[in-house]
């Protein structure tokens, strides 16, 4: 939703399957020891992306972007991955999850006896435990303000999007299985993934020992705001750390934070070119990767990345799609193109924290100025000619039930850019409305334009707050609008709370409409398909009669590869090219 790209909103949601730079050429910070290179290959794979790595933790709200949520997808445990058709495929490389029982939903995972961490620490029932508590929310108390500020009670895990679900404390606890039994069923129970980081490195970088962290998981009560306890100054430490201390700009001297639980493992980073990762030499199972090394190249620019690649510097590129690129690899010999639609969209979001938009006339005004028909005709028609303006916040063409709401949530008050109706609201008003966007993403500055030049014509006011470090600056609120992309997992509804619940970490532009936020949370419990698709509908409508702002469309994707590589596959979810790394050869 990766922010796109932020994943583009990553949305993975916050418990989801994990859950989109300059110019420049490769490096290395270090050399990859003898045991780090011993696998079944000693080729390298180089692979151009858009976006730099921020954070090793894609959950927290600043790290929940898409090429952190790659990182972490190759690195870190996976219970279950997506396949090429978005069905939920178990992992046994890791261990088992199964449901035990529907009343009440009960689920115990069971990790492999052989599961071992890169540092050869076996992987136990304590980072069951850890990633459980990260992800559930189980511990918080804490009271917020309109504008996410703590008022009382405790605040532990910080999370991209607040955990949708709930669970009691874990039960039938042994050395390698845990069992969570939900306080009410959960519609995306077999995305829930309770494992992300080692407990022992977690402990050891916080200044406790496991043991005291086991202890504080297990003494600490389940949060009440009504009646908050103390915090516990363990898990609060411990909290603090993988809250932040996951966050990098370079490769940390401290090695333990790169210890990895995936097929592949950090080795080097050269801040603005490139990270290098390579086997992980205690990973066992089928998804063990088949190459001695990985470089991933950050090249935001896609020309340069086609010219990366005809150039043999890297084997595949996953550029920003446009027409331009389109053309270039077409020109190309030698270069694979897979291309396909993204579960993802570019979408301008108001900012109702912001006090232009306290006025819903002003809302209403802006959004008939957007020329959507313009800015698809220009960044997403050349690619594919049968694309059109995306009417939904909530479904994407050709899911089921897109139709349907599109049908019944009013789009079509948008559907054509109207100034006079425009003036006729604002009154005489000239509003001033400022833009927060990713000036290094060509699609987002052609749209911030578009945006601009159209709604000059109404006597809008459109003031430039485009930066580079736009992601950084998104979860701020110093901006009226932003312009971005979502992508989602590709299976699951974690993503419906992150934006549309009240004062959800993940809900960037502070909407709050009580029945919105209302059924936001109910689609969290809501087993029943059509009851669910229901409630969506109903949330989608309420987007657009409160003016939240508009989807603009469908993301394209666009892989290409070099003759050396084989085994990579379109993806449209928020892992990428990668989806499939363990299949690749060269």
């Amino acid at each position: 939703m990766n922010i796109t790209k932020k994943r583009g909103r990553q949305l993975l949601g916050a418990v989801a399957l994990a859950g989109a730079a300059a110019v420049v050429l490769a490096g290395c910070t270090t050399t990859p020891s003898a045991t780090e290179t011993g696998s079944a290959s000693n080729k390298t794979l180089t692979v151009a992306q858009v976006n730099e790595v921020t954070s090793f933790n894609y959950n927290t709200p600043q790290g929940n972007l898409d090429m952190n949520g790659m990182i972490n997808y190759m690195t870190q445990p996976q219970f279950v991955t997506l396949g090429s058709d978005y069905k939920i495929t178990p992992n046994p490389d890791l261990g088992t999850m199964k449901k035990i029982s529907d009343d009440p939903l009960t689920v115990k995972y069971t990790l492999n006896k052989d599961a071992k961490w890169s540092d050869g620490k076996e992987i136990t029932s304590d980072d069951l435990l850890l990633g459980w508590a990260q992800a559930s929310g189980y511990y918080d108390s804490a009271t917020q303000d309109a504008d996410g500020k703590v008022t009382s009670g405790t605040q532990y895990f910080s999370l991209a999007s607040a955990s949708p679900f709930q669970t009691e404390y874990p039960s039938d606890i042994t050395k390698t299985s845990i069992t969570l039994k939900y306080k009410q069923p959960y519609v995306d129970w077999n995305l829930v993934n309770p494992i992300q980081f080692p407990a022992h490195v977690v402990a050891s970088e916080a200044g406790t020992t496991t043991s005291d962290l086991l202890k504080a998981l297990k003494d600490t009560p389940a949060g009440n705001p009504a009646k908050p306890a103390p915090a516990n100054a363990t898990l609060k430490k411990v909290a603090d750390f993988i809250n932040t201390g996951y966050d990098k700009t370079s490769l940390p001297s401290d090695k333990k934070l790169l210890v990895s639980g995936g097929p592949l493992m950090v080795s080097a980073w050269t801040p603005k070119q490139s990270m290098t990762l390579v086997p992980n030499p205690k990973y066992t199972g089928s998804h063990k990767v088949k190459f001695g090394k990985l470089v991933v190249r950050f090249i935001g620019d896609a020309n340069a990345q086609v010219t990366a690649l005809q150039n043999g510097e890297v084997d595949a590129i996953q550029p920003q799609a446009s027409a331009d690129t389109v053309k270039a690899l077409d020109a190309a010999s030698g270069v694979k193109v897979e291309e396909g639609s993204q579960v993802a969209y570019d979408h301008l979001d108001l900012n109702f924290g912001s006090s232009v938009f306290k006025d819903e006339n002003v809302r209403k005004a802006f959004l008939l100025t957007i020329p959507r028909e313009q800015i698809l005709n220009s960044i997403v028609t050349p690619i594919n000619k049968n694309a059109k303006v995306l009417d939904s916040q909530l479904y994407l063409p050709g899911q089921k039930g897109y139709e349907e709401s599109v049908k019944n949530n009013d789009s079509s008050d948008y559907s054509k850019v109207d100034i006079a109706k425009a003036k006729q609201l604002l009154n005489g008003a000239t509003p001033s409305i400022k833009i927060l966007y990713n000036t290094e993403n060509p699609n987002r500055v052609d749209t911030f334009q578009a945006i601009q030049s159209s709604a000059a014509k109404a006597g809008i006011k459109v003031v430039d707050g485009g930066s580079a470090q736009w992601s950084s600056l998104l979860a701020g609120g110093d901006y009226d609008a932003s312009i971005f992309g979502w992508v989602n997992p590709g299976a699951g509804n974690a993503a419906i709370p992150q934006l549309f619940q009240t004062n959800n970490s993940g809900n960037y532009n502070k909407f709050a409409d009580p029945e919105a936020s209302k059924l936001a949370v109910a689609t969290q419990s809501t087993l029943d398909e059509s009851k669910l698709d229901t409630q969506k509908q109903q949330i989608d409508k309420i987007a657009f009669d409160k003016a939240y702002g508009l989807p603009l469309f469908q993301s394209p994707g666009l892989f290409a590869t070099g003759s050396k590589v084989k085994g990579v596959q379109y993806f449209g979810g928020q892992t990428g090219i990668f989806w499939n790394v363990w299949d690749w050869t060269k």
